[in-house]
């Protein structure tokens, strides 16, 4: 995927819990503390892009650092942002391009990085990645037919999209029932080897909606007392 945005090579990140932010994926935030209000409202004056990296819970119990971030995260530029009366906002970001975080600059008032942009690569010729894209459709489908949150309205949406990386990103953010698992997604550059992972993670996934569903004996959440 090549960047159509310019990124500088320092720039402000917001290092967050349990949270994944993909290419050309739009990501709501709250924006309440006061660093990461004067964070926003410096980008707004600039050009508008900030990074969204995922915090490494068990390093940072491992070690005791400061919400460190995942080496690999998402720029992002804000396409909409709303000040509350409070002075709290409420924003989207839409993701630019994958970045590697090479070091954190500072903390003050707000933390500060040095980034490289990423490029994905395909890793295998067009039509296996087009049967790849179809069978992780299957995937989807029959997940939703076992009881998984898989809206119609987001299967029609990623069925319009014509490019299976953007596809495969969007699917992943909207869809992948793992944060974890959504990070190392993310982390992974070859088209090809993102579509083998994301397999894994839906297989064990349908796999264990199936026991689920055994256990419950077909019985609705609201009637399991009945099994």
């Amino acid at each position: 995927m090549s960047v159509q945005v310019e990124i500088p090579s320092e720039i402000p990140v917001m290092t967050l819990p349990e949270v994944v932010l993909f290419p050309h994926a739009m990501l709501p935030l709250y924006i309440f503390e006061p660093r990461y209000r004067q964070m926003l409202q410096d980008v707004l004056e600039s050009d508008r892009l900030f990074v969204v990296a995922g915090q490494d819970l068990e390093k940072a119990r491992v070690t005791g650092e400061f919400e460190p971030p995942f080496g690999i995260a998402s720029v992002g530029i804000i396409r909409a942002s709303h000040l509350n009366d409070d002075e709290t906002s409420n924003l989207i970001i839409q993701g630019l391009a994958r970045v590697r975080i090479r070091r954190i600059i500072s903390e003050e008032p707000y933390r500060l990085v040095q980034i490289e942009a990423l490029s994905t690569e395909p890793g295998a010729q067009e039509e296996t990645l087009e049967a790849d894209r179809a069978r992780l459709t299957d995937l989807l489908k029959a997940h939703r037919k076992l009881g998984g949150e898989v809206p119609e309205e987001i299967m029609d949406f990623l069925g319009s999209l014509r490019d299976n990386d953007t596809f495969l990103d969007l699917a992943a953010f909207t869809l992948c029932p793992d944060e974890r698992e959504k990070q190392r997604l993310l982390e992974t550059l070859s088209t090809a080897e993102r579509f083998e992972r994301f397999f894994g993670v839906l297989q064990r996934a349908n796999e264990n909606l199936v026991i689920d569903n055994k256990l419950r004996g077909g019985l609705p959440d609201d009637r399991i007392e009945l099994n």
